[in-house]
């Protein structure tokens, strides 16, 4: 199972941090993932981080976003700072491991102009 929270509603400019907590040793996962969708979009990868650590961002968030996890806490997070209106989206998390993935229930993202 994975939880996220820290949603909300900020500014253009602002920033959040999104949690992922997992009922389950975070290094099961081969890779766990946030993906984000706007209204009426698909849902798309924003940043993932492996198993070993090695992180990766989409270019729209590169360098405003940061992925990483607490393994003591179970938890994965994304600092997102420089937030703009485009942010705005459901965030998911996701779980992947050999055989199987799993997602949050997501966490709604609201920057406003």
């Amino acid at each position: 199972q994975l939880v996220e929270s820290g949603g909300g509603l900020v500014q253009a400019g602002g920033s959040l941090r999104l949690s992922c907590t997992t009922s389950e040793n975070i290094f099961n996962f081969n890779v766990m993932s946030w993906y984000r969708q706007a209204p009426g979009r698909q849902r798309d990868l924003v940043a993932f981080i492996t198993r070993s650590g090695t992180t990766t961002y989409v270019d729209s968030v590169r360098g405003r976003f940061t992925i990483f996890r607490d393994g003591a806490k179970n938890t994965m997070y994304l600092s997102m700072n420089g937030l703009k209106p485009d942010d705005t989206a459901v965030y998911f998390c996701n779980g992947q491991r050999l055989a199987s993935s799993i997602w949050g229930q997501g966490t709604l993202v609201t920057v406003s102009s």
